[in-house]
């Protein structure tokens, strides 16, 4: 699932990000989102989130927990 749709994300969700400084290699950073830094409902580029340990990015990636 994707993370352009602002209803999809929450704190305590584990996500994958694309860092600001990732943007040209698409490099993805893994984390547990800690709050939302987007306010629109949709972005294109994805949702900006903090992670847990502070880092900012948007979310390319939900990850899918099995249960």
């Amino acid at each position: 699932m994707d993370g352009k749709n602002r209803s999809d994300i929450y704190p305590g969700l584990e996500v994958d990000i694309i860092l600001k400084k990732d943007q040209r290699s698409g490099k993805l950073t893994r984390g547990i989102v800690a709050n939302l830094l987007t306010s629109s409902p949709y972005h294109s580029r994805g949702i900006k989130v903090r992670l847990e340990d502070g880092q900012v990015g948007r979310v390319a990636e939900i990850v899918e927990e099995d249960f």
